[in-house]
């Protein structure tokens, strides 16, 4: 099996096959261009279709944590604060949820 088939990996650069740190991987997430540079070949990578859909669940957090807050009658201040931790969390898992390709798919809608 293929170091970049498996659960839990950094994202694999498809043409070098070298491993992204998390704080590379992090640092190309926040552009907002859809392709990503390899930082050690140059050349471009594109997400693939199941990463885009996995991290997209990631922007379903956050409306969760607010009705979760207004069904419970939670505190506003507790729910800001599970909110803050939940986006910090995002940030932290997104980038192990991310899969590259060489090759730039059509739009998922």
């Amino acid at each position: 099996m293929l170091k970049d088939d498996r659960r839990g990996n950094m994202p694999t650069c498809q043409n070098c096959n070298n491993q992204w740190s998390w704080k590379q991987t992090v640092k190309k997430m926040f552009t907002l261009d859809t392709a990503m540079v390899c930082p050690y070949c140059g050349k471009t990578q594109y997400y693939t279709d199941p990463s885009k859909k996995r991290n997209g669940l990631l922007v379903f957090l956050a409306p969760l944590v607010m009705l979760f807050g207004l069904l419970f009658d939670i505190p506003p201040h507790i729910t800001l604060g599970i909110l803050v931790m939940t986006f910090f969390f995002s940030i932290a898992v997104s980038p192990f949820l991310i899969k590259i390709t060489n090759k730039k798919e059509p739009p998922l809608w």
